[in-house]
């Protein structure tokens, strides 16, 4: 018999130990309160709203429930706002995070109005729509990625617009640029300098102990975390990786990466951000991405005899990121700080186009191909 995991004081419910036990009961277990129901907008943010767990039912997550679309970020229209949200039972998990015990589900979003589909502007549903796509072209059975988001952690995060003026500012205790600061105790001089943030060792990397409880607490909820260490930015800038899988599995499994990260950052008095370019003349952040094509049991179609050990498929693929590399930017990088990171010399991306005004990436430095997923 598995142990479940704990962290704190709730027991937590991991989708690959326990996927056929009631939420219903677990929230019971739990002495939940409440359940939080999130899920993730059009332009990639986590949202959520909070019901007290009397409203929770067996048959929830088959009829969901009414919520008001209008307000959400190109979502729905006022004449068409009434939508619903239907949690994914095998999700449940208690939210590490809420003073009182509340039961987190993922949810995906349906369209009342047109006979409860699935709503199309839903990301998960447009994600879970092109995995179905490319197991029914015959290509493959299924893709695997791994995506290694990077960030940045602050002591410090200030901005003002207004009439008059506009400022922002951002410190670290780490940044070289404190080197001649008095500081609490005395300034020790351990400061990172610009670009020299890669691999360093106590006293220099001051943020070992907030991964740690990072990766931990993504552990407790199920998540296979491989590796942390201090990124190449000098003032604070981190990554985190977890193990790959499954396309969709992977963009929930980031969801909480993201929402984790934020948390115990500001509960360590930092302020996380996966802000491409927060600093100038320092590396900026991306999230690699290690994709691999996979026939039904399991073999990698990206491994052969060709150039670099891969075969033509896994070169093709490369050749069809940098044919529509413009339009895959459109989604992958549609905010104007990202191409800050073609300014200076950077570690990724290395090269860049331009194209009617405006610079793009060179797609296939931000997407390595993967042939030992």
């Amino acid at each position: 018999m598995q142990t479940i995991p704990r962290f704190g004081k709730y027991i937590f419910f991991t989708i690959a130990l326990f996927p056929h036990e009631s939420p219903v009961a677990f929230a019971k277990e739990n002495n939940a309160e409440f359940f939080d129901l999130h899920f993730c907008d059009f332009l990639g943010t986590r949202q959520h709203i909070s019901l007290s767990i009397n409203e929770l039912a067996e048959d929830s997550f088959e009829n969901g429930f009414g919520f008001d679309g209008s307000s959400i970020r190109c979502w729905q229209p006022i004449n068409r706002s009434d939508m619903v949200i239907r949690p994914i039972a095998s999700s449940a998990v208690m939210d590490p995070f809420i003073k009182r015990p509340t039961l987190a589900l993922q949810c995906e979003i349906v369209d009342p109005t047109e006979d409860m589909i699935p709503y199309t502007r839903d990301p998960r549903y447009v994600l879970k729509k092109m995995q179905d796509s490319l197991k029914n072209s015959g290509i493959c059975d299924h893709a695997r990625v791994g995506p290694e988001a990077e960030f940045f952690l602050f002591d410090d995060v200030r901005y003002q617009e207004s009439m008059g003026q506009s400022s922002f500012s951002v410190d670290s205790r780490e940044a070289y640029w404190n080197s001649g600061k008095v500081e609490p105790g005395g300034n020790l001089g351990y400061k990172n300098r610009a670009k020299e943030g890669y691999f360093p060792s106590a006293p220099f990397d001051t943020l070992q102990d907030c991964r740690n409880d990072m990766c931990a607490m993504m552990t407790s909820i199920g998540m296979h975390m491989e590796a942390n260490h201090h990124e190449v930015g000098g003032a604070g800038q981190c990554e985190i990786d977890f193990r790959f899988g499954h396309l969709v599995e992977v963009a929930d499994q980031l969801m909480w990466y993201k929402y984790i990260v934020r948390n115990i950052a500001k509960q360590h008095g930092l302020s996380a951000t996966f802000m491409p370019k927060p600093l100038y003349m320092d590396n900026g952040s991306g999230m690699h991405q290690h994709y691999s094509l996979h026939t039904p049991d399991g073999k990698n179609l990206f491994t052969g005899d060709d150039y670099a050990g891969l075969s033509k498929m896994g070169l093709y693929f490369i050749g069809g990121i940098i044919k529509h590399a413009d339009s895959i930017l459109a989604f992958t990088n549609p905010g104007t700080n990202r191409y800050e990171k073609m300014i200076v010399t950077a570690q990724r991306p290395r090269k860049k186009f331009l194209n009617h005004l405006k610079m793009m990436a060179s797609f296939v430095e931000l997407q390595e191909i993967s042939a030992w997923i």
